[in-house]
């Protein structure tokens, strides 16, 4: 799952032009938490409230993030309280204008769910706390090995910057009542359009569903992929998207309402799937699809796959502001949004169908049995049926694509 960047530049430009006179709040500076001291830091923890920052649009996910924050106040003290965004950048925007007015203490951001172009962004700027999250007790849990991208973000290292709490994966959804065969390549998605006009759409760019369509198909068309894990100005960017802006000249009018309009994101182009108005959509887990279909969202005859040639993949992951108020606070919910409780209710469908970020045979006896024993829901695939893994590119990449997008596409909603 992508977390957004868009309004970045623009806050740039903006924040360069605010008066630089301090506005200094070391009053309610929260001391450098000790990571490596935890019970310091339970102790430092203890009465802080974190605010986090997070996308809102998908109402099992504001619950989970509910049921965690519960959790961390009974067990340590830390109340949560969830700032729920549309546009992650808006968070990164915050922070970005802090700094550049002298806010290097106190800010209003503790923690950020981010990854992509966000933490690129926010790394490259000096923007985070860290690094922290290696030495946390439930980071010892996490499949470093096995799952490479928990500490390398869309090809940049976290460098101990943001902890993973969450596996994505690309997977397609239909109604088995209703097609008997799908499309399973992006030339195949265009050759089912053109005799099923209308019946397929997706997200409008910057929303992270949409760019990660745009994606998807950029790294099937790509003569080369391995030039998409570099950043773009290292390479003919015009030469390499080529294959995309002529693909998407060729997709946009069989769209859903003649690529006119778009749904906002995920959770609306899964409404438009449940009523019938579009025969194929897609998410970053084919759990979220288990968890509608137990929600009624949709009929219990909808199933997921995934493209031929593979689908991208990535790790979602919490950040902490280096101004944040309250540092030790969201170590401590970053540590347990890792741990194997936290986890286990992740991936259950009736709660998230999240993959994720742990290493089995890292966990207790009991906790492995208890991943192993989880019905993970009649649409959710197997690792097996999960095919090919395919990287996301540089975050340059998608800031330019998005860019573009719009001028050519993009519509007032």
């Amino acid at each position: 799952m992508r977390l957004r960047m868009r309004a970045f530049v623009s806050a740039l430009a903006l924040a360069t032009g605010i008066a630089t006179a301090s506005l200094s709040m070391s009053a309610y500076a929260d001391p450098v938490p000790d990571v490596g001291n935890w019970q310091s830091v339970l102790d430092q923890a203890r009465g802080q409230t974190v605010y986090w920052h997070a996308w809102g649009g998908e109402p099992r996910i504001n619950d989970y993030i509910a049921w965690a924050g519960n959790q961390v106040l009974e067990r340590y003290g830390v109340k949560v309280i969830q700032v729920k965004l549309t546009d992650t950048a808006d968070a990164v925007t915050k922070v970005l204008s802090e700094k550049t007015a002298g806010v290097n203490d106190g800010g209003a951001v503790d923690m950020i769910w981010i990854n992509g172009e966000n933490f690129a962004a926010m790394k490259r700027n000096d923007l985070l706390f860290g690094p922290w999250v290696e030495d946390t007790p439930n980071f010892d849990y996490v499949d470093v090995k096995g799952k490479p991208t928990v500490v390398n973000d869309f090809t940049v290292p976290t460098d101990g910057l943001e902890a993973p709490w969450g596996m994505a994966q690309v997977s397609f959804y239909y109604d088995t009542a209703k097609l008997d065969s799908v499309p399973k390549s992006a030339q195949a998605l265009l050759e089912w359009l053109v005799k099923h006009p209308g019946r397929f759409t997706y997200p409008q760019p910057p929303n992270y569903m949409g760019s990660t369509f745009l994606k998807q198909i950029l790294t099937e068309l790509v003569q080369d992929p391995k030039v998409l894990q570099q950043p773009a100005d290292e390479a003919d960017a015009e030469a390499v998207l080529a294959p995309l802006w002529g693909y998407l000249e060729d997709l946009q009018p069989l769209l859903w309402r003649n690529g006119q309009a778009y749904p906002q994101n995920g959770a609306a182009m899964r409404t438009l799937l449940g009523d019938n108005e579009v025969d194929i959509a897609f998410s970053f887990s084919s759990g979220e699809v288990s968890s509608a279909i137990e929600a009624m969202e949709l009929p219990d005859t909808v199933r997921s796959y995934v493209f031929d040639s593979g689908t991208l993949g990535n790790t979602n992951f919490v950040a902490i502001p280096y101004n944040a108020s309250a540092k030790a606070g969201a170590v401590v919910l970053a540590d347990f949004l890792m741990s194997p409780e936290a986890q286990l209710r992740k991936q259950a469908p009736q709660y998230w169908g999240a993959d994720t970020v742990l290493a089995m045979d890292k966990l207790p006896k009991d906790m492995q049995d208890a991943f192993a024993n989880l019905d993970l829901g009649i649409a959710s695939l197997s690792p097996a049926e999960r095919g090919t893994v395919l990287p996301e590119p540089h975050p340059s990449w998608m800031e330019l694509v998005e860019t573009e997008w719009q001028k050519h596409y993009g519509v007032v909603q």
